[in-house]
Order: structure tokens, then sequence, then C-alpha cells
């Protein structure tokens, strides 16, 4: 498929225009998105995604254009192909001829290929975000605010057993299908009866020994047949199947064997590992989606992945989605404040404000924000964990007196510390400060239930600092978060969770529509792009945003 980059995007038909007009005389949301900011997109945008020499393709700027409408409607790729046949608001945008027949459904999917190839993706978002710019709508060094929700894998759950006997099914299917003839004459006949259906299909034996003779007999059959694929007739386009990978990976994190044992097959005794052990090998939740990770959060338990949406939040203009941000469901928040402002700055969009919840700030990424992007990082300082800071009366760290200079603290009762060290964490080689008081002092002192609970005479309290220069960040953070104008700024990060529900209830943002991480990424892009349209054919159509509802029986109290 060859692409003229040169190409411009056509006007809209003098037909389809009259008849969409007729058909819509108040306008619909993309006839105001036309006539406010054109086709968006443009040929040149992906002339690197295509061959100079081949049969012509079909214009990737219309493909963009109808992924977006597809996702903004949680349209399937058939059904999709079907509305530029068929509904006139989507031949205004995309500037067909009402006889035009459109395409076979399955461009949509080879158009998603090509931009993931190339990495692509972020593309739909970008020009969206242009075409606002260009507009006026929106700005860098603006405010914005950032939060995450979480996203399931497109792929069923499974427990332990079935994980494992799932796993050497989809091994043996890819296998059958690289080199039948050979796994015909490996695989015994009571493996087809094991592992030919689903095996969430099949009746599983319940908990106790028959149960755990049922995972080792599993894991047996997969050793053999991996002992099977590193052996000498082995074929090679077999051995080095991804299903066979996985299937590595998995049986060394579950079973352990003594290959000195005397089994029948030649593999040894088969053994699980404990639950809680940590066998070698990465954890696999399924072996159809790899990317995807189990979490708990907040009394939430999914497996698939996390996505994390910044938009803009100035009065005055259109909140849009300016980055989306998708990891692993494990992968914590903290780690992805510093990529997020990267992302932001490579786009030109670095916020002069950034709004974020407790889990995405700490000393170290306040100071690194504001040095190297020049950002505010706005959100509340995570509080000490001591049972000091949670007691009321209690003296916790904010209450004793720091002499940096002499290297001293003084506690409320005005006791000076007789100790004070530095300390670096060998994991992270994150410094802390240790400041140790006298065990006399704290053992003759009147308050040393408001202080500490040693229960030894011989140790006094001791306190667990940042260095300095974090530590006086963190004071200044919570000095603004204690004043009115500090609650205010703070109060507009709520919003970010109104653009999550609406992403999550009407554009399908909770359920990944394809496996693994690249996939579900350019889904969450393509997303943000969608949305991004909604907001801004809102805009210009004047519709203002939904209030909160009130109940009738509060609203006799105004």
């Amino acid at each position: 498929m060859s692409l003229c980059p040169q190409a411009t995007v056509p006007p809209v038909p003098e037909q389809t225009e009259h008849v969409a007009r007729a058909s819509f005389p108040r306008g619909t949301p993309y006839l105001l998105l036309r006539d406010r900011l054109g086709a968006v997109f443009g040929n040149a945008d992906f002339a690197d995604l295509y061959p100079a020499l081949g049969q012509p393709a079909y214009a990737p700027w219309r493909l963009a254009l109808v992924t977006l409408m597809q996702f903004r409607e949680g349209l399937s790729d058939r059904q999709a192909a079907e509305a530029v046949r068929g509904r006139i608001d989507w031949k205004y945008l995309l500037a067909l001829d009402l006889a035009d027949a459109g395409f076979d459904h399955s461009v949509l999917c080879e158009f998603r290929a090509r931009l993931l190839r190339r990495e692509a993706g972020e593309r739909l978002l970008a020009r969206v975000l242009d075409a606002a710019r260009e507009g006026g709508l929106l700005k860098a060094r603006g405010r914005q605010r950032t939060d995450s929700t979480h996203v399931l894998a497109a792929v069923r759950d499974l427990n332990r057993l079935e994980l494992l006997a799932e796993t050497l099914r989809a091994a043996l299917n890819a296998i059958a299908v690289a080199a039948p003839v050979w796994l015909r004459t490996l695989a015994p006949a009571e493996w087809q009866q094991r592992y030919s259906r689903r095996i969430e299909d099949m009746r599983l034996p319940e908990a106790g020994p028959k149960r755990e003779a049922y995972a080792c007999q599993v894991g047996a059959d997969g050793y053999r047949l991996l002992d099977a694929l590193t052996g000498p007739k082995a074929p090679s386009k077999a051995a080095t199947l991804p299903t066979v990978a996985v299937l590595h990976r998995v049986w060394a994190r579950h079973f352990e064997r003594d290959e000195t044992g005397s089994d029948e097959d030649g593999t040894g005794t088969v053994r699980l590992r404990p639950v809680q052990g940590r066998g070698p090998g990465d954890r696999v939740e399924s072996p159809y989606d790899l990317d995807a990770r189990f979490r708990t959060k907040a009394g939430t338990r999914w497996s698939g992945y996390m996505v994390h949406l910044t938009e803009s939040c100035d009065a005055g203009a259109p909140h849009l989605v300016v980055h989306t941000d998708t990891t692993p469901a494990n992968v914590h928040e903290a780690p992805r404040t510093e990529p997020i402002h990267a992302a932001l700055v490579a786009k030109e969009l670095p916020p002069s404000q950034h709004l974020v919840d407790s889990a995405y700030v700490s000393a170290e990424l306040f100071i690194a924000a504001h040095e190297q992007h020049g950002i505010d990082l706005v959100g509340p300082a995570r509080r000490a964990l001591g049972w000091q800071s949670l007691t009321e009366g209690a003296f916790g760290p904010n209450d004793f007196t720091l002499d940096w200079s002499r290297q001293i603290a003084r506690c409320p009762e005005g006791k000076e510390s007789s100790a004070w060290s530095e300390h670096s964490r060998s994991s992270d080689q994150r410094r802390s400060i240790r400041v140790q008081f006298r065990a006399a002092d704290c053992r003759a002192c009147a308050s040393r239930t408001r202080c500490t609970r040693s229960v030894s005479p011989y140790q006094g309290r001791v306190l667990t600092m940042l260095p300095r220069r974090e530590h006086d960040v963190l004071v200044g953070i919570r000095a603004r978060e204690s004043t009115e104008e500090g609650r205010r700024l703070y109060a507009q990060r709520q919003g970010i969770e109104g653009t999550l529900s609406q992403a999550v209830r009407s554009f399908g943002l909770r359920r990944a529509r394809y496996r693994g991480l690249a996939k579900t990424g350019l889904q969450h892009v393509a997303t943000a792009a969608a949305l991004n349209l909604d907001r801004l054919a809102a805009w210009f159509a004047g519709r203002a945003l939904a209030r909160t509802r009130v109940s009738r029986f509060a609203a006799i109290a105004t």
C-alpha cells in the first residue's frame, strides 16, 4: 500500500453538505467540528507509515478520524465501517460523497497496526491538541491535573491451577500449528482429554489431594513437553514460539522438580512451589496477555493496567486531555510523575502548576519538577506514619526544633539530642538523618508516654528525617496546605475525577479492547483524542458542563 503525502484534504461535496444541513438543521458535533477545525488530520501526518510504491491506500487522514469517532461512540471495526457507509454526519466530517461505499472493516485494524509498528499512536492525540492550540484553546504553562484509574485486561481472570493448565494448552495449540506431525507423535492420548478444551470449561478437581495431584500432573506434562522441545529432534520453529517462552517462565515460577526421581516419563518428581514463595521468573497472569499484572488498591483487585490522564484546567478554555500514560497495574503512581513531566515538555505543553494527589508526590519529585522543568507540583505532602503523628497530644516530628548548623534537635520538653547521623539506603540510595536522644533524659521525662512507647530503659526517642533540603520543601508544602488559598488551589484537582468518570462511562476506558501494553496504550491515546473532540464540539456549541445533581430533599435546605 502506497500513499501520496502531497494529496490535499478535499472539501465537503456539495450534495453531502446540502443533505447534511437539511437533515440536521441544528447541527451535530461532527458537522460543528468540520466547520470549526477542518479535517484535523492530513495525509502528510502519516506519510512515513506507508511505502513509496504499491497499491494506493485508503486515505489515512480519514482512517484517523474514523478511529476517533469509533472510540467516541464505542463501536467495533465492523460497526465503524458501516457508519462510514450509512451516516450522513460521518460522511460530512470525512468529506465523502453520499454514494461512497467506504472500506472494508479490516482496514482499521491494519491502520492501527501501522501506528503500533512505528510507535506513532501519539499522533492521534497530538494533532487534536495542535488544532486546539491553533484555535487559541490550549496553551503551555497553564494549569493541569493528573489522576489514574484501573483498566481490566481483555482476558479472563485465572486462578493458579487454571493459569498452569491454560498456559500449557496455549503452548500445545501454537505447536499444533507450527509442527503438527511432531506433536502428534509426542502427545499421549490422555493429553487430548486434559487440554483439548478451555480449562475454565472443564470440571477441575475440588480442593485437596486430588486437586494437588492434578496440578502436579499438569506440571509433569509441561516438563515433558519442554524437555522434548530441547531435544535434537525438536523442530526449531516450535521451540522458539512465544507461547513456549511463556511456558518456561510460568513453570520456573510455579513448579520445581527432582530430576533424580523415577517417574515413568522421566520428568522426575514434580512439586508445586509454595504459594507465597518467590520462584525464579516473572509473574504472568494470563498466557494471552503477558503485560497484564495483578494489583490491589483501595479495596479493588484486578488484573490489567493503570492509565494516567493529564488534562488542562484553565478557566475560560475547554478542559482537554493533554497526555495519557499506560502502565502495568503493579507500577506505582510516584515513578510516573517524572515521565509525565518529560512527555509534556516534549509536547511543548508543560504546566506552570500541576495538581496531583499524594500518590504522585515526594520531596524529591517536588524539587525535580521545579528545577528540571519549572513546574510547581501541587499535592498533599505525605504524612508521617508513626503513632505520634496519628495520636492527639503526642509529640510528632514537627514538634521538635531542628538546629541544622549545630546538628542538634530539641524536644518539646527542652532536651537536646545526643547523636545526629546520616544514612543511605542500599536499595535506592535515598538519604535520611537519624537523631537519637539520651535514654537517661527520656527515662526521667514526664511526657515520655506522649513521645515514645519503647519499653527499654536504655533507649531514648529516635527521629528519622529527610535531609535539610527535602525537609524544608515539605515544610513549605505543609504551610501552603494550611492556607485558604492553598486549599482553593488544590480543590481544583477534583475535576480530573469527573474526566475519569466520563472516560469510563461514555468511552469504555475501564476495559481494554486489545491485549498487550502497546495496544492498550494506543486505545487510551485514541480515547483521549476522542474525548477531546467531544469536549471541543461542546465548547463550540456553547454547551455548559453538566452540574452535579442535587436531590429534592437537599434542595429544600437551600
